[in-house]
């Protein structure tokens, strides 16, 4: 995963178009500059490159290769960090590059497992939003900030420095079991393999409010935001949200915004807070809490400019803010094993081990004497680490304890089916 000398990008700072390249490149951990086309510098870029009549976003990387409204793929192409795999099989898959899924290719990597991985959008799932990593062990707690993206960067290295094959922006969008587990990509490859472990994590939930949808990226974020704070210096902001996520992001912001303001459905934060973040938002004079409150209403002219919100005691008011950012948990992602025979939970997690058992049972259509093993889905050799798996806990430090045990699982099956 190298990154570029430079990246120059000059476009509207508004617009999905806009937000996407920006959050991608933070979420890669890839430095750039964004220039605004009627800047001194940004017409100047244009000039050099004969772009000044660009109706789009343009993007430079290392002062030569010129792109003109890429989609990711294509700026990942240009960057040098997406390429097909380079054979049909593998001794193990690894569905998503989150942590589950980097530890999982590290761990299976250096004990000498054919491994690939394939993500489906950029590494590090939702803790590259992170803005500051610090209760995962190890971290110097005197050194500077260690953001999520950079972590998912060393992760992504070290697992193709032991030889994994890491395919960014080709996701899974199929598979199922047989003689051999196998994956289809978006990219139309099927992949096989002894075993796979799906690492897919979760996704932004969606908050339904009349008119979000179109405020995306002009005002309205999913995420944290990391790579939008500074562009809301002086500027007023609302995080929805009580978890983690929303607390790092509060703080993120309040180095930047005149004001910010979380809105929680909880009574308290602690409920799901760190302590030692509710602490310092506690302390921190930009940000105001607002508990049990929710968004009834938003308000905009050209981009956001208020909500409306609706308190415990059904009163409402309205609130002067210039962003958004929704950080409210998340769903699993999931959706391509709704055709295969991969057990699901009601709210779409993937079940495995003793949670599959009925009654205990052995679950139907299970094809083997023994029991599933402790992270093995109702797929004989599909296993499932992280906050996909039903009952996780949804933190980085259990999500790579469990990318690295489901590789000793893997191994454990591996030498069963060649004892058979």
């Amino acid at each position: 995963m190298p990154a570029r000398d430079t990246v120059d990008i000059v476009g509207p700072a508004d617009g999905t178009e806009s937000y996407e390249l920006r959050d991608f490149l933070t979420r890669i951990d890839q430095p750039y500059s964004w220039l605004e086309p009627e800047s001194e510098q940004g017409r100047a870029l244009l000039s050099a490159h004969r772009r000044e009549g660009a109706a789009g976003t343009v993007v430079v990387v290392d002062g030569a290769t010129v792109l003109e409204s890429p989609s990711l793929e294509a700026l990942a192409d240009a960057i040098g960090i997406r390429y097909p795999p380079s054979r049909r099989e593998y001794d193990l898959i690894v569905i998503g590059a989150g942590p589950a899924g980097l530890a999982a290719a590290v761990s299976a990597a250096s004990d000498g497992l054919r491994t690939v991985v394939a993500e489906r959008g950029a590494p590090g799932g939702q803790a590259a939003y992170t803005s500051r990593i610090e209760n995962y062990f190890g971290l110097d707690p005197d050194a500077d900030p260690m953001t999520g993206a950079r972590l998912a960067r060393i992760g992504g290295r070290q697992a193709e420095a032991f030889g994994a094959e890491l395919l960014i922006l080709r996701g899974v969008v199929g598979g199922g079991g047989g003689e051999t587990p196998w994956v289809a990509l978006s990219g139309g490859e099927e992949l096989h393999a002894e075993a796979v472990i799906c690492a897919t994590g979760i996704e932004w939930r969606r908050l339904s409010v009349p008119g979000l949808d179109e405020l995306v990226g002009n005002g309205v974020f999913y995420g944290a935001g990391r790579s939008e704070a500074p562009r809301f210096r002086g500027r007023r902001v609302a995080i929805v949200g009580a978890g983690n996520a929303a607390g790092q992001a509060a703080l993120n912001f309040a180095a930047y915004a005149e004001r910010v303001t979380m809105l929680c459905r909880s009574a308290t934060l602690g409920s799901s807070l760190s302590r030692y973040l509710a602490e310092r938002i506690e302390r921190e004079p930009r940000i105001d809490v607002l508990m049990q409150t929710r968004i009834e209403e938003l308000h905009a002219d050209g981009g956001l400019d208020g909500v409306t919100v609706l308190d415990a005691a059904g009163g409402t008011s309205r609130l002067p803010i210039d962003g958004r950012f929704v950080a409210i948990g998340g769903a699993p992602q999931t959706q391509w094993a709704e055709a295969s025979s991969l057990r699901r939970d009601e709210a779409g997690y993937l079940v495995t081990g003793p949670d599959l058992l009925e009654l205990g049972r052995m679950p139907e259509g299970w094809p083997l004497e023994r029991l599933p093993l402790a992270l093995e889905s109702s797929i004989p050799g599909f296993f499932v680490a992280g906050d996909v798996r039903h009952g996780s806990t949804k933190r980085v430090s259990a999500a790579v304890g469990e990318g690295a045990m489901a590789v000793s699982l893997v191994h454990r099956y591996l030498e069963e089916r060649r004892a058979a």
